[in-house]
């Protein structure tokens, strides 16, 4: 019986040809050995799972093959390609650095560098994860690096070039990898399916190319997975339940809730959710993403940037055309400010839920007809009753002791109201919006009575005034208002040591209308007030009124001065400037907390 092999191994690419979602990278490698133009050091950087390894290993046969193709590939005929694809081949050598990255190594790598190839035009060294190898192991590899012999080709492979010393970076021509795309993952996927005798599905492939994440190595893998479990039959709901992927029903039931302003469904799809063991804030980061996708699928000139498939852009599309502009960037707003809050928010399913709330708030068509919709909440104004536009149905059934007196425009007309008036009290001459009521029974001053219309337009604004208002506040304040602010922050949270002593020695200074910048002189120091910004910067925005503050914490790399020391930092030099003060703490064996 024949050894199964993993799609990821079995259909490595050994061409070119074969590399997916890097035409141009391999295009340009092909026309530089074609040109017999090929440097010294090449250094192929990229995310896992770009085929930078298997680029390399291609491009090691093709240089040393006997017979290139015109295109510029291996024939996989001659004898250097044949000891190459039995991995016998001794002018290609594959080296991992993660492994062995001292100074040693690189010096038996310096010492095989000296042996010419055999029976071939060049040896090869392919180094794997160039990036841990030591500094002094960067350093031993200069020189070789450098000038090595003729026939001598260096290929470095990395995930992290910012690793890489800058020395060696400026002897390598530097080749950077491309993500790979969902389109180019699912066509990949069809063809190995297809190969294999397994039914797919689409839109179980699209699911399998977006948790690989750019990696073509991660969507086989995981292709392997979804068929073993479904057995052969690789379909979308045996995608999902598979790879405990959250299922896009359920955020088209929340968009659909959210725009009848139903907050009872929200939170009911929200608790089905947990309770099939989704974290809240993969939920709220998945929601987010649904809504920048309806975004963008809501224009036709911008679906294009939706990576799914046909079907899936025009079910995207359909459910676009029901929510406007408006509504999604609103909602993408709450949902980044409740992704920004999650990591500090003490209970964290509150946030989630309040955000679902507001969503509710966000929009609701029922409101436009003088309804206040299944869910919706009800502004309250200052008597305790439902607002006259959120609860004109329930105003007949419950009439106030204060309910206010028809005007003299309305009593003449009598289609203006649709409710019978209640008895009014004693009229007074001069009916009108500014009617008086008689002295009570103290004698006080005569107040203003209120007409129909008078009463509409004083509950409009304070229903206007209670109903918290959704867009960004931008309240102008002085530096001074900022100073106090920064120090009510470190009086409300005693408790927090090391946040308050960053920001007692910090000066933020305004370097913009609501921007500000605070320059430290500790490593330390900044590393706190950057853990902390997110908390500074929300109480800021709410003492100050103002959404747009930010604030950037610089590192001052001139000279340290004392304020830029930790306290332990000042202890020691306290202790080394005054021997005295030595004895007092060994005689009192006092120690700092």
């Amino acid at each position: 019986m024949e050894n199964y092999i993993v799609s990821a191994r079995k259909y490595r690419p050994s061409t070119f040809k074969s590399v997916v979602g890097q035409a141009a990278l391999t295009a340009t490698l092909r026309n530089s050995i074609s040109k017999d133009r090929l440097a010294h050091a090449y250094l192929f950087c990229g995310s896992r799972g770009v085929g930078k390894t298997s680029c390399a290993r291609i491009f090691a046969k093709t240089i040393n093959c006997e017979h290139r193709t015109p295109e510029g590939e291996a024939c996989n005929e001659c004898a250097s390609c044949r000891e190459f694809n039995k991995g016998n081949s001794l002018n290609i050598v594959e080296l991992d650095a993660a492994s062995n990255n001292g100074v040693d190594y690189m010096r038996e790598l310096t010492d095989q560098v000296q042996v010419p190839p055999v029976n071939a035009r060049y040896r090869v060294f392919i180094v794997d994860e160039v990036h841990m190898l030591s500094t002094a192991a960067f350093n031993a590899f200069l020189k070789t690096l450098e000038e090595p012999p003729s026939y001598v080709v260096f290929i470095l492979a990395t995930t992290e070039k910012h690793k890489i010393i800058p020395t060696i970076l400026s002897r390598c021509q530097i080749y950077d990898f491309n993500r790979i795309t969902i389109q180019d993952m699912v066509d990949h996927l069809k063809y190995i399916a297809g190969e294999e005798n397994i039914s797919v599905e689409d839109a179980a492939l699209n699911v399998i190319a977006r948790k690989a994440d750019g990696a073509m190595r991660d969507a086989l893998s995981i292709f392997d997975q979804v068929a073993a479990s479904s057995m052969g039959n690789v379909t979308y709901r045996a995608a999902i339940e598979s790879l405990n992927i959250l299922d896009y029903e359920y955020y088209d039931r929340l968009v659909e809730a959210f725009l009848n302003g139903n907050v009872q469904t929200s939170l009911l799809i929200y608790k089905e959710i947990r309770d099939k063991g989704f974290d809240s804030l993969f939920f709220i980061n998945g929601l987010a993403s649904h809504f920048r996708d309806l975004m963008v699928a809501r224009d036709p000139a911008t679906i294009s940037l939706l990576e799914a498939s046909d079907e899936a852009k025009t079910h995207m599309a359909t459910v676009a055309a029901k929510c406007s502009p408006a509504f999604l960037y609103k909602a993408m707003d709450l949902l980044n400010d409740a992704d920004l809050n999650y990591r500090t928010a003490s209970n964290k399913q509150f946030l989630v839920e309040l955000t679902l709330i507001k969503l509710c708030q966000a929009v609701s068509p029922s409101q436009s007809k003088g309804d206040a919709g299944e869910g919706q909440l009800r502004p309250i104004t200052s008597s305790g009753e439902a607002s006259p536009t959120a609860s004109a149905a329930t105003a007949t059934a419950r009439p106030s002791a204060k309910q206010p007196q028809p005007s003299a425009a309305a009593a003449q007309n009598p289609n203006a109201g649709h409710r019978p008036a209640p008895i009014p009290p004693k009229p007074v001459p001069g009916a009108g919006s500014q009617s008086t009521r008689p002295r009570g029974p103290m004698g006080g001053l005569r107040v203003p009575d209120l007409s129909l219309k008078g009463v509409k337009k004083q509950s409009e604004a304070k229903v206007a005034e209670d109903t918290p208002s959704y867009e960004k506040k931008n309240q102008r304040f002085t530096d001074a208002q900022f100073a106090d602010a920064w120090k009510d922050i470190m009086n409300k949270y005693p408790a927090e040591h090391l946040m308050i002593n960053a920001m007692r020695i910090s000066n933020p200074k305004r370097s913009g209308e609501s921007e500000f910048v605070a320059v430290v002189e500790s490593e330390a120091i900044r590393d706190i007030l950057v853990a902390s910004t997110p908390l500074i910067v929300g109480e800021l925005r709410t003492r100050l009124q103002n959404d747009f503050i930010t604030l950037e914490v610089g590192l001052n790399k001139g000279q340290t001065t004392v304020t830029s020391l930790t306290d332990a930092e000042v202890f020691q030099v306290m202790r080394k400037n005054n021997p005295y003060f030595n004895d007092f703490i060994d005689d009192f064996h006092l120690t700092l907390l």
